[in-house]
């Protein structure tokens, strides 16, 4: 595995400015005289005849000098003197007893002089190469200095990765596809024997979260070979031909290593549909794109190179890269139902310590549409709130929050609502919990709650769906609807006029109704045809610039009075029902005006009968 070692700019920054200052302190010693000693000290020894000899040491900047002292009693001094000229004259004209000894100028060698300078250039040469090196490194880089063209990959050995199929849960039939490529990958011959060829590429295709990346290194994991991961944005620079360069150089290091896995994650950043939306066909991503299936193509048979990508955006994809031979195999990761989800909670809770109260299946239960990803983020945040509360344990209640503040958003108890709005969100939020109860194909209710949330809602109505469903039926997605209208008509019933609270609500109820006349082809009157349009679609990932309406203006007018139409009649029939239960409606937004939040048991006690409180008559 490669990894990135050093001590970092700074350091030897710091290092070569150490250096300098070494040198610098080292001149500024040299130069300092040993002790403090001044000419008025020089002509009182002379005074005194306590001098015996003196030597005068002469500077090339003459005459200027240092002048020894030798004394008959006593060590000898230093000084300085700027006229060398006028302490000779004074000693030999006064004082002819002592010795005086002239020096010539001292003139430092040629290798002297530069030696300090040598050394210090040697210093800052090799410092810049360390950086350099490490700067440029990368898979099969070799430490070379700006490697642009070098492959940005990450090679794992096969030893080093922990990942196995034993931690992917939720998965099994995915985890069955891709078997034979663990059998491969580690026996070759009797598949070259009997004459097939292994799947050269597997695209791993889904939404994000559900474990693609995972899997991928599963494999690597299970066949014990060198695991290459990159991003599909790394091979794109700004600068032209990189990207092209780092493909050639990543496959060429995968064949030293073979037989190995090449991971692309997120390859749609690289491989988007060719000469499509406003980009042109002649960029440094195509390029990039155009090598890529060059060398994917490229390789001989059986050479034990397997390449696996991963992404959410397979249909902007270009259809040259998804063709046999290169990506033979396309494996659909969904998201988990119940039982994945209940496997997947019970891997990441393994480490966690569980109270009595927490049930891993009814949370599976609850979790309907989390994707792994969720799921792990879900129990972390459990044990957050248990942490938070000094326990080593969770508890149900961790939970339950932290559902709340992963699917809803963080709830604020603290905000400040006016009386007026506290009442208004509880008859709302009571008229969505009223229809999710009552219409049979989408409670029950799980919690109903006035507390702001961190989303910017006033409350929210939460559902427990009793199981996944594979298909949208008519009757559910007009239920769907009906639940959407429950907020503004309770607000319509009980105060006689509308909020904008319910403004999300009017778009996911006019997106279902306008979906089930062009898309699902449940109108009666435009029958079963598609009348969708691309208007969703952006030219920026792959699409064309311009969308023509496949139909008319008279269609065009059918399907504005078909969506009206559905939603006239789902809001006539939701308000049928609440006008039918405003006993209910004003019993739980009295409960959620005192309380805030009530669960499903609470809120279901408030359809049974009451008992009558008057005594029985006398017979």
């Amino acid at each position: 595995m490669n990894r990135k070692t050093g001590l970092g700019v700074t350091f030897y920054f710091m290092l070569i400015l150490a250096c300098f200052l070494g040198f610098y302190l080292y001149y500024q010693s040299a130069r300092k005289p040993v002790e403090e000693y001044t000419m008025s000290d020089f002509k009182e020894a002379l005074a005194e005849d306590n001098v015996d000899s003196v030597i005068i040491k002469q500077n090339s900047e003459v005459p200027t000098g240092v002048v020894s002292v030798s004394f008959r009693l006593g060590a000898a001094k230093e000084f300085y003197v700027s006229d060398v000229n006028y302490v000779t004259n004074e000693v030999l004209k006064n004082y002819p007893k002592v010795k005086v000894h002239i020096q010539d100028v001292t003139r430092p060698g040629l290798l002297a002089t530069l030696l300090p300078y040598i050394i210090v250039g040697i210093i800052c040469i090799v410092i810049i190469s360390i950086v350099g090196s490490q700067a440029g490194g990368g898979a099969g880089g070799g430490g070379r200095v700006m490697s642009f063209g070098k492959s940005k990959a990450r090679m794992t050995n096969g030893e080093d990765i922990e990942t196995d199929f034993s931690k992917v849960a939720g998965l099994e039939e995915e985890k069955e596809e891709v078997s034979e490529i663990v059998d491969f990958l580690k026996d070759p011959t009797k598949f070259v024997e009997a004459g097939a060829r292994i799947p050269k590429g597997v695209i791993m295709v889904g939404p994000p979260g559900t474990g693609k990346t995972l899997l991928a290194k599963a494999i690597a994991g299970e066949a014990k070979v060198p695991f290459f991961s990159i991003s599909g944005s790394d091979f794109v620079e700004m600068f032209v031909g990189v990207g092209a360069s780092r493909v050639r150089d990543l496959f060429a290091e995968a064949k030293m290593n073979s037989p190995c896995i090449i991971f692309i994650d997120e390859i749609d950043a690289v491989a988007r549909r060719r000469g499509s939306g406003l980009g042109g066909g002649h960029d440094e991503r195509e390029q990039t794109l155009n090598q890529m299936l060059v060398e994917m193509d490229g390789f001989g048979v059986n050479e034990g190179i397997i390449v696996i990508a991963a992404t959410n955006r397979v249909d902007i994809l270009d259809p040259a890269i998804l063709r046999p031979g290169r990506f033979d195999r396309k494996v659909y990761v969904g998201k988990p139902d119940v039982k994945g989800r209940e496997d997947i909670l019970k891997i990441h809770t393994k480490d966690k310590s569980l109270a009595e109260d927490v049930d891993l299946h009814e949370i599976a239960r609850t979790t309907v549409g989390f994707a792994g990803a969720d799921l792990e983020n879900l129990m972390n945040e459990s044990a957050i709130y248990a942490a938070r509360d000094d326990r080593k344990f969770i508890k149900k209640e961790d939970v339950d929050k932290a559902f709340i503040k992963v699917g809803i958003g963080t709830e604020k108890k603290s905000r400040l609502v006016p009386d007026k709005e506290r009442r208004i969100t509880a008859y709302h939020e009571t008229g969505h919990a009223i229809l999710f109860h009552l219409l049979p194909d989408v409670g029950p209710v799980h919690t109903v709650s006035i507390i702001p949330t961190g989303i910017g809602a006033g409350g929210y109505t939460m559902p427990l769906p009793e199981n996944d469903n594979t298909y949208l039926t008519k009757g559910k997605m007009l239920q769907d609807i009906k639940v959407s209208m429950g907020g503004r008509i309770a607000e319509e019933l009980i105060f006689d006029d509308v909020t904008t609270g319910a403004s999300q609500d009017i778009k996911q109820a006019t997106a279902y109704a306008r979906a089930m006349v062009t898309k699902y082809g449940f109108s009666e009157k435009l029958g079963f045809i598609n009348y969708e349009t691309q208007e969703d679609d952006e030219v920026f990932l792959g699409r064309d610039l311009g969308h023509a309406k496949p139909y008319g203006e008279a269609i065009s007018k059918t399907i504005d009075k078909e969506v009206k139409r559905i939603i006239d009649e789902c809001y006539e029939d939701a308000k049928r029902i609440i006008v039918e239960n405003m006993d209910v409606l004003h019993k739980c937004s009295e409960i959620l005006l005192e309380r805030e939040r009530i669960d499903r048991k609470e809120f279901e006690a408030l359809f049974e009968p009451q008992e009558s409180l008057e005594p029985e008559p006398v017979v």
